[in-house]
């Protein structure tokens, strides 16, 4: 067994990098082991042992198996956070607002990426309607309310919602772009987070590799419809 957290994930899924950068935050080194979706490695009986609903990412911590990417953050953070409570903090009323951001991030933003995303790239869709691309874009607002009462998505300190967000919002930042003179605070957010010295190898890498996938296949298969 490893003597750090295992993470069972892909570079390319936006829920897997916010856990890279919350690993990253925390000054936290992980043991990676790449799953191939397309490959179907998350059906595999063991993998299935471990994660019943078959998602990634999921973190083994020496026989602790936590699955989402949300909870795995709020996980890491609890566990390895050490006197510093600032990522996800303890105090209840500030951890709900945290948790408020992360189920929007969840239940909101990454669903409509994931109906732009996987059609393409599971399903052989060849180009990708507008209206999932207003669809996306109107998920911008809430993010750009809560940014009008300091500069991250939970007040004035960095929080595992902003990395959970970020992951998210860059993805689909490449499909839906942002228009700043209509979310001004949540184009100054995305600045600011990727100025973390941590955001282009724990984000910026798996997010081209899945823009550069999603984009060569929709290239591809518009060609061959010309």
């Amino acid at each position: 067994m490893s003597d750090k957290p295992v993470l069972y994930y892909t570079p390319r899924s936006p829920p897997c990098r916010a856990v890279l950068l919350t690993a990253a935050a925390l000054g936290l080194e992980l043991d990676l082991r790449a799953v191939n979706v397309k490959a179907e490695e998350h059906l595999t009986a063991e993998f299935l042992k471990l994660n019943p609903q078959h998602t990634i990412p999921v973190l083994d911590d020496n026989g602790t198996v936590v699955s989402d990417s949300h909870i795995i953050c709020s996980y890491l953070a609890d566990k390895f956070g050490g006197s510093t409570d600032s990522l996800y903090p303890r105090d209840p009323a500030q951890r709900r607002t945290v948790d408020a951001r992360l189920y929007y991030d969840c239940g909101h933003i990454f669903p409509r990426i994931r109906f732009i995303v996987e059609p393409v790239i599971y399903f052989g869709v060849s180009d990708v309607p507008d209206d999932r691309v207003v669809y996306l874009q109107k998920a911008y607002d809430g993010l750009e309310h809560c940014l009008a009462s300091g500069p991250y998505l939970a007040g004035d300190k960095l929080t595992i919602a902003n990395l959970c967000c970020i992951a998210s919002v860059s993805t689909a930042e490449a499909f839906a772009p942002i228009e700043a003179a209509k979310y001004p605070l949540l184009a100054e957010w995305v600045k600011r987070l990727q100025a973390l010295p941590y955001y282009q190898k724990s984000n910026q890498e798996g997010l081209d590799l899945l823009v550069n996938l999603v984009k060569g296949l929709l290239a591809e298969r518009q060609q061959k419809h010309t």
